[in-house]
């Protein structure tokens, strides 16, 4: 038996795409966890082959059937057809952040090897949950395909990897899509400068930066199917400078009734003052990084409290004091001192959303209905690199890359 260690970590595959290139814009979605209801309902309505009608299929316990029947009928149609050669697929995302300036992220699609991680290739920094693995592993027992592909980092510490696919987006691409006021550029590279890209991708250890819920369920899949070792990851080097970290910021709805003595307790641990209305709140959490642990909570009314952690205070009695790694986190900190108690005091029914948009965490709070909004600064990469190096995970919604890779630019099939 061959050993998993002597496996490539990344090779090429037989994609399969949309045939029709020139509509590509309309046939692309966002990731399937990132897509509301009213979102579901336009991407559907702007194309009937749309992959959303894929990747969130509609019906109750059918819905899955009907994803495979809709599959097999887009085969059949011509809507999708496979690539004749093994190949690699090199995907540039160009995109904007309020306030900043255009970036891309350039990165290449290929097939990663699904193995456990304890074999220390592919590493997590996220816990993950049941009932989006059991909703993935459904779609994907009875469509045999993967259409999503997971972000993953390389160290690449050679260079490797950037010089590579810096080559191969000074050439005309394969195919062009928008999706979001997101340009998406593709390359399909075949042959030998393929399987030099996937060697460079593949040469160290590869980090989830968002899909941990897919590869896990990639691998309960290769249980029942031991054909499917592999599953689709876009690698990016860690030296892209169009690389990215938006903080997830969080959004408290229910009844604020005990709140006072909450914000009262945080002066044991924090210095808390009150901005004025015409403050930038982002701005204004970038100055006190340098200070420490911060955040903004943002109230109904006004009165916002900008916190930043004293030096000396004491984190002894955190769940993770014991996970250095996770202990300097500002997001780990936040969730246990400031948004827990805050939850708590919002009443039973009280629940958390969660937003990288902070103009939105305070429409929330100031139109929404929302009790408050915490705003929080970004985690670092190096930060997620660290966490997944000590084997350690981060809190729920620690980290929002952006953007996300667009689900529908190739397809890995598990079939025949």
């Amino acid at each position: 038996m061959t050993d998993i260690l002597s496996t490539p970590l990344v090779i090429p595959f037989v994609g399969e795409r949309f045939a029709d290139s020139e509509r590509l814009s309309n046939l692309v979605a966002p990731p399937y966890d990132v897509i509301s209801v009213e979102r579901r309902r336009q991407l559907a309505q702007r194309d009937a082959h749309n992959i959303v009608h894929l990747i969130l299929p509609e019906g109750n316990d059918d819905k899955y059937e009907r994803a495979a029947a809709l599959l097999a009928k887009w085969r059949a149609g011509n809507v999708l057809k496979r690539d004749v050669e093994a190949s690699v697929y090199v995907v540039r995302q160009g995109f904007g952040i309020a306030g900043q300036q255009l970036r891309n992220r350039t990165g290449v699609i290929a097939a990663v090897a699904v193995e456990p991680f304890a074999r220390g290739r592919v590493k997590p920094h996220e816990k993950t949950h049941a009932e989006p693995k059991a909703d993935r592993l459904a779609l994907l027992k009875t469509t045999k395909a993967m259409f999503e592909s997971l972000l993953l980092l390389a160290r690449d510490e050679e260079g490797e990897l950037a010089r590579r696919l810096t080559d191969v987006v000074s050439q005309e691409p394969t195919a062009r899509a928008e999706l979001d006021d997101m340009s998406i550029n593709l390359w399909q590279v075949t042959g030998s400068y393929g399987e030099a890209i996937a060697r460079a991708a593949g040469a160290g250890a590869l980090y989830i930066a968002d899909g941990h819920h897919r590869y896990e369920t990639a691998i309960a899949y290769r249980k029942s199917n031991p054909l499917a070792d592999r599953t689709l990851g876009m690698v990016v080097s860690l030296t892209d400078p169009g690389l990215k970290i938006r903080p997830t910021h969080r959004i408290i709805y229910g009844e604020p009734t005990g709140v006072d003595s909450v914000i009262g307790g945080l002066h044991d641990r924090f210095r808390v003052h009150e901005l004025p209305g015409d403050v930038d709140y982002a701005d204004h959490l970038a100055e006190l990084r340098t200070r420490g642990t911060a955040c903004v909570i943002v109230r109904p009314g006004g009165n916002s409290l900008a916190l930043l952690l004293k030096a000396g205070a004491k984190l002894g009695d955190l769940p993770f004091a014991n996970e250095p790694t996770v202990a300097s986190l500002d997001v780990a900190r936040v969730d246990e001192m400031v948004v827990k108690p805050l939850l708590a005091a919002a009443g039973a029914d009280a629940y958390l959303a969660y937003s990288p948009d902070p103009d939105r965490v305070c429409r929330a709070v100031v139109h929404g209905g929302a009790a408050f909004g915490v705003l929080l600064n970004a985690t670092s990469v190096e930060h997620v690199l660290a966490v997944a190096d000590a084997g350690a995970v981060m809190p729920q919604k620690a980290t929002f890359f952006a953007p996300k890779v667009p689900s529908g630019l190739v397809a890995l099939n598990y079939g025949s």
